[in-house]
C-alpha cells in the first residue's frame, strides 16, 4: 500500500481555502485520498487519517480560527 506524506494533506487544506473541524478534515481526507489511505510524515508512519490529523494538531500545524482551523504554507516544512 502506498503511503501519502502529511504535506499532501496540508497542501489540500491550502488549496481548498476552507476552515475545518477535526471531523470535517478527516472526511475531506477520505474523499481526496480514499478511506483506506495511510499517511507518513518526517517522523511518523503508517497513520490513518484520524491519526494524522491528531499528529498534525499536536505538531502545531493548524491555525485556530473562530470556526474551526486552517493552516498556512509557513506550517509546511520545505524538504
Amino acid at each position: 500500500m502506498t503511503s501519502i506524506h502529511g504535506h499532501e494533506v496540508l497542501n489540500m487544506m491550502l488549496e481548498s481555502d476552507e476552515h475545518y473541524s477535526e471531523t470535517s478534515l478527516i472526511q475531506a481526507i477520505h474523499m481526496r485520498f480514499g478511506d483506506s489511505a495511510h499517511f507518513h510524515t518526517c517522523s511518523a508512519e503508517n497513520m490513518t487519517a484520524a491519526q494524522l490529523v491528531e499528529f498534525l494538531k499536536n505538531k502545531g500545524k493548524f491555525i485556530p480560527l473562530k470556526e474551526g482551523f486552517s493552516t498556512h504554507e509557513s506550517k509546511i516544512c520545505q524538504h
